[in-house]
């Protein structure tokens, strides 16, 4: 019985988790739009098929969440947090920047998700989130490079541009 009672998790922690799970869905959401909107197009950025994988990953992720909060007596009530007002991602590296503020805040709420879990002695809580946090600080890192790739590959492509584009304007007025 004893037992029964530390495997409870506390409310503060349940609802740091509920905050987690929804903001998890929140992102996966996210993502699946755009995928969704980078899929039909016949040049779409290649990275298009990352989005559509991290809308699963971060929906397993959210259930994982709910079904740690179930297991350990918590309640279950997810936060409604409102969709983002895009329907145009942009260039890919736009649609990149924003699922990186995304992955950043979910990055926070792990965090502080962390130090509840500390503050409350929830070892079990830790644990479990630990490889999420691990998980976390990679697909940041994977975005930051990807962003950086991305803006020096437009880069070039406009110096290459701006170069072949001189000699023509050069040209024109010679004539």
């Amino acid at each position: 019985m004893a037992s029964d009672v530390q495997d409870l998790i506390s409310e503060e922690c349940g609802i740091a988790v509920n905050h987690v799970a929804s903001y998890e869905l929140h992102v996966s959401d996210a993502y699946l739009s755009m995928a969704c909107y980078y899929g039909e197009d016949v040049e779409a950025p290649l990275f298009a098929s990352f989005f559509e994988d991290q809308a699963e990953v971060k929906r397993e992720h959210a259930k994982q969440f709910v079904r740690y909060l179930k297991r350990r007596g918590g309640k279950i009530c997810l936060p409604v947090i409102q969709r983002p007002n895009i329907d145009n991602w942009g260039t890919g590296v736009q649609a990149l920047e924003i699922a990186l503020e995304l992955e950043n805040k979910l990055t926070k709420l792990l965090e502080d998700l962390k130090s509840v879990a500390s503050a409350d002695s929830a070892t079990d809580l830790l644990r479990f989130m630990g490889k999420y946090l691990d998980k976390q600080k990679r697909n940041t890192n994977y975005l930051e490079c990807q962003i950086m790739y991305h803006k020096t590959q437009e880069e070039k492509q406009a110096h290459e541009e701006d170069v072949y584009k001189k000699p023509a304007e050069a040209s024109g007025k010679k004539s």
